[in-house]
């Protein structure tokens, strides 16, 4: 069998980072392990060595279990573009558009390029993690699944369920789950598990054993709540745990505008990690106003988004700062004089914020890159998803990586740079001084790839001491035991 698909019985139940901690876990024991989740609908996403675009969170998940991430174990990638239409990325590389009416039929060629690929996988790697999308109880789309119990159907994987207690309604939730689904796709679903639990366990004991005798499956254990595990979340401006952290009073403050169609947010993980510093993500006006700092991230919509800004009085609030004000990639296009986009929203010229004296121009093509810039010394790794291209419009202004800066104003469209400790540390010293506020870099403060690196281990610790490990490797070898009466 070798494999084995981590579900949810809701979106955010943190099957993302439950299929991160067990790949770790089963690198540490020496096998080679791939990450696959056959679609997923995310604005975070990531390039590839080779070029493809993949989700963020399988790209973590790669990096979990030490394996180079490549556009097979995220096949089918949906970027939604507005609340009825999602652009599409197969294998690595753009496919098309994708309608709301197409979400439940008409996606047989997503589905075979998705099973190609796990095939391909289970070729080359010792175990294939699969995770899940949103939950296998919308039974609305079963007919064209291919990424929960189709998936799983197809290839008789055996399912896990996660389920989020910190939310309530968890038990319950549960015993729905394996209830909505046809005999045939209970028959691989082979227990459960118990996250973001706080308090005393002896408590949810009762419940956890009632639970395990109406479904006949057994609760695999039940993970901890882990503060300050909360890297590249699937959902672009996700309530990420570092916001439940906040830093104390004072300090660098920076807010993020949390843009409805937001994408590649993971950029400020790396500000929000850094002591001292307090990120905000934020649509309110006066917090724009009287932050230290204000970041406008990418976006999957430019335009769009512009327009929302604009209604909402943020625009004009942007506009008047003296303090810092940094863009990135569909931000830092926002700052613009004019924006030239006859390609994503058709709107054709209109104007941009004008903060930068730069003209955006979108093009058919989409820019997909891993450059390495420089920046006041530092070496700077990045990575790049775009359509639009800015252009200085002969205008004074100093370089900024791939971007510009004018004053209190930066721009770029390179993503991942604030991942680089150096560069981060050098540019919020910057960024501190020109907003009036004393900051630096604390000496003990770990790098971010360090971080992230301590948090993949203890996800992966608590795989190991809160999961039932013998039955979650009997799965992987053997898959779903059988003969399982039915669950009504």
């Amino acid at each position: 069998m070798r494999g084995l698909l981590v579900a949810g019985t809701t979106s955010d139940a943190g099957k993302s980072l439950v299929t991160a901690g067990i790949c770790r876990w089963l690198a540490r024991r020496g096998l080679r392990v791939a990450p696959f989740k056959a679609q997923n609908m995310s604005n975070n996403s990531m390039v590839c060595a080779d070029g493809a675009e993949i989700g963020r969170a399988q790209w973590l998940q790669a990096t979990a279990a030490g394996a180079e991430p490549e556009a097979a174990m995220n096949p089918v990638l949906l970027k939604p573009g507005s609340d009825r239409r999602s652009h599409v990325v197969a294998l690595g590389a753009p496919f098309g558009t994708l309608e709301a009416g197409e979400f439940a039929t008409g996606r047989d060629e997503l589905a075979r390029i998705a099973f190609d690929a796990f095939d391909d996988l289970r070729r080359r790697f010792d175990v294939v993690v699969c995770e899940g999308a949103g939950s296998p109880a919308e039974i609305n789309l079963r007919r064209g699944d291919y990424v929960n119990m189709g998936l799983a159907r197809r290839f008789g994987l055996p399912v896990v369920v996660v389920g989020d207690i910190d939310r309530g309604g968890v038990l319950a939730a549960m015993y729905g789950t394996i209830a909505l689904l046809e005999p045939a796709d209970q028959a691989l679903l082979a227990g459960w598990v118990v996250n973001k639990f706080r308090g005393d366990e002896m408590l949810l004991r009762p419940g956890l054993d009632r639970i395990a005798e109406l479904t006949h499956r057994p609760v695999l254990g039940v993970l901890p709540w882990l503060d300050g595990v909360w890297i590249d979340s699937e959902d672009a401006l996700a309530a990420a745990g570092w916001r439940h952290s906040a830093g104390a009073a004072g300090g660098l403050r920076v807010a993020v505008v949390r843009l409805p169609r937001a994408s590649n947010a993971t950029d400020v993980d790396a500000l929000a990690a850094e002591p001292g510093v307090t990120v905000t993500l934020t649509a309110d006006v006066d917090t724009v106003r009287t932050a230290d700092v204000v970041v406008l991230p990418g976006t999957r919509a430019t335009v769009d988004d512009l327009r929302w800004l604009r209604e909402r009085g943020l625009a004009e609030a942007i506009a008047a700062r003296t303090g810092p004000v940094l863009g990135i990639c569909g931000g830092y296009q926002m700052l613009a004089r004019t924006i030239v986009d006859d390609v994503e929203s058709g709107a054709g010229a209109i104007e941009g914020l004008g903060l930068l004296p730069t003209t955006v121009t979108f093009t058919r093509e989409k820019v997909l890159g891993r450059p390495v810039a420089r920046w006041r010394g530092h070496e700077v790794a990045a990575y790049e998803i775009h359509h639009g291209r800015a252009t200085l419009d002969g205008a004074e202004a100093d370089p900024f990586l791939d971007g510009w800066r004018r004053g209190a104003v930066w721009g770029t469209t390179l993503h991942g740079a604030f991942d680089n400790d150096g560069f981060r540390r050098a540019w919020l010293c910057e960024a501190a001084a020109q907003a009036g506020v004393e900051w630096s870099p604390a000496p003990s403060a770990p790098g971010f790839a360090q971080l992230r690196e301590s948090m993949l281990d203890r996800l992966a610790d608590a795989v190991e001491e809160h999961l039932d490990t013998a039955v979650l490797v009997e799965l992987i070898e053997r898959g779903a035991p059988v003969g399982r009466p039915p669950v009504r």
